[in-house]
């Protein structure tokens, strides 16, 4: 009988790591990786996570996604009493996706439950990880002293004792913390906060017998591999390596049972390592246009801005960007009129052979959900049509210094240095920038490679080029949305994290 794991996912955000590992299939079929809970704080965060535990539930029960979903996906229906939907597939989902806030006798006695409900499963994984932020305080603590310093009064402190007690009372057979980057540079009192990290971790389970062998995930010749790691950096994992399009880079540290651990290095998987582009996440989408935030908007007065700032321009702008801009101008002079938003499913849609796109386009799907724009202030356009213009034909996002005149804002830190990459294209041919939860803020970091459309990026394409699938609603209005997109682990990577693990943990390397 093939090996079945039951998830703990904590700090699961809207679960991109949890998809990742839900969504394996060994063998074309079995899905080693069961979500036995998931644990996440923010009530929008919840609701996504909780919405997509029903389809889960409710796709293995009926074999498809259930008619209301779809056409609330389309926004042909409002969203729909998911119990009356599917009774049982809720009431799952309902126990699977809890929000709660860990530290807290409700969160730690919910666990302890789903725990122990985890026996039934052969085994046991535990995802996620506590902010870098949580365990700083706790070495603050411990480095200082501080006579004055009471752990009860501070809940960011709970965030990784919790942690630790989890994985002191489950004593998993695996567990992937994920973290940014900047935790390995993070000092508190001289001292890494890496570092104290990884003591904790290696010392896990002592008194039970059960100590954690830390694993770093390296690339080598098309495969991923587990090993041991001899300098901090070497728990970095950069999803472009992963067939992600996007620059993402974060400490992912894999913790394997030491009485499972004899087989992890030899485990190797192959992985998705063709160089992926914000064009192939996003070209197929329909082109949209920009609002205008500060004043009535329509397409004729923004495309009146646009038109204006492509003609101011292009005599102020260096001789290989005028002809672009020419371009445009003739492009906007004879085209049809752009909408703010589109659910239109591009051509052949779920019918590519692209691994990629085949992972993020659902067939059974009638629509694009989240594909509609927000608005900008009528002075930002031109900028937006200048770095989408720059980088098209440089191939790099402007500098403030090389904006022209004509574009410099009113703020005397503008040629500090200090907002040298205020506006920032994402380049067609590249992997993206990091997605990060600042996009909810403002665009100007996330500006659309296509000039016509002058614009910053949908939710949409945030999420593909987080490589949430097309199916994948995020709850809550737009801000918290895009929070939820940039917080999260890209579920392509996440996949073949699990792969990786399943493989360690069975020695099968397939």
């Amino acid at each position: 009988m093939p090996t079945t794991f039951g998830v703990t996912d904590l700090f699961a955000g809207p679960g991109g790591l949890g998809e990742g590992f839900s969504s394996l299939l060994v063998d074309q079929q079995h899905n080693p990786f069961s979500i036995g809970i998931s644990v996440e704080k923010d009530a929008a965060a919840h609701k996504t996570l909780r919405l997509r535990a029903f389809l889960r539930a409710f796709r293995a029960e009926h074999g498809k996604l259930p008619a209301e979903f779809i056409n609330f996906h389309a926004g042909v229906v409002g969203e729909p009493d998911w119990a009356l939907v599917g009774n049982g597939a809720w009431d799952h989902a309902s126990r699977e996706a809890r929000q709660l806030e860990l530290g807290t006798t409700a969160a730690s006695e919910a666990i302890d439950e789903a725990v122990a409900g985890l026996q039934k499963f052969d085994d046991t994984i535990l995802i996620g990880g506590p902010p870098c932020q949580a365990y700083s305080l706790v070495g603050r603590a411990r480095a200082n002293g501080k006579r004055d310093y009471v752990p009860e009064q501070d809940e960011r402190h709970y965030l990784f004792r919790e942690y630790i007690r989890v994985l002191e009372r489950l004593r998993p057979s695996a567990f992937v913390m994920e973290n940014v980057k900047g935790m390995l540079s993070s000092k508190v009192e001289s001292r890494l906060v890496f570092e104290m990290l990884m003591e904790d971790l290696s010392s896990l389970g002592t008194r039970h017998g059960h100590i954690y062998e830390l694993f770093a995930v390296r690339v080598e010749n098309g495969n991923a591999k587990l090993r041991q790691a001899t300098k901090p950096s070497d728990f970095v994992v950069k999803a472009e390596e992963f067939g992600v399009p996007q620059r993402r880079h974060r400490v992912i540290i894999i913790g394997i049972r030491a009485d499972l651990a004899s087989h992890a290095s030899a485990a190797s998987i192959p992985i998705s390592e063709k160089h992926r582009t914000v064009q192939d996440a996003i070209a197929n989408l329909g082109r949209i246009r920009s609002g205008i935030s500060d004043s009535g908007d329509s397409f004729e007065r923004w495309s009146n801005y646009v038109l204006d700032s492509a003609e101011l321009l292009t005599s102020s702008t260096d001789v290989a960007l005028q002809q672009v801009l020419r371009d445009l101008i003739d492009e906007f002079q004879r085209g049809l009129p752009l909408a703010r938003s589109s659910a239109k499913l591009p051509s052949g849609y779920g019918k590519s052979n692209d691994e990629l796109l085949r992972w993020l386009e659902r067939p059974e799907l009638l629509s694009i959900a989240q594909h509609g724009t927000r608005g900008h202030m009528a002075s930002d356009l031109g900028r937006y049509l200048f770095a989408a213009v720059f980088g098209k034909v440089h191939g790099y996002s402007p500098k403030a210094s090389e904006f022209p005149e004509v574009l410099r804002p009113n703020h005397r830190n503008w040629d500090t240095g200090i907002f040298a990459d205020r506006f920032r294209v994402q380049l067609a041919s590249e992997a993206s920038t990091t997605v990060t939860s600042h996009i909810s803020k403002d665009g100007h970091y996330f500006i659309h490679p296509d000039p016509a459309q002058c614009r910053s990026l949908t939710v949409r394409e945030a999420a593909r080029l987080q490589t949430f699938p097309d199916d994948y609603l995020f709850m809550g209005n737009r801000t918290q949305q895009y929070v939820q997109v940039g917080n999260a682990v890209p579920p392509f990577l996440a996949r073949q994290i699990a792969h990786l693990v399943y493989a360690s943990l069975t020695s099968t390397n397939s």
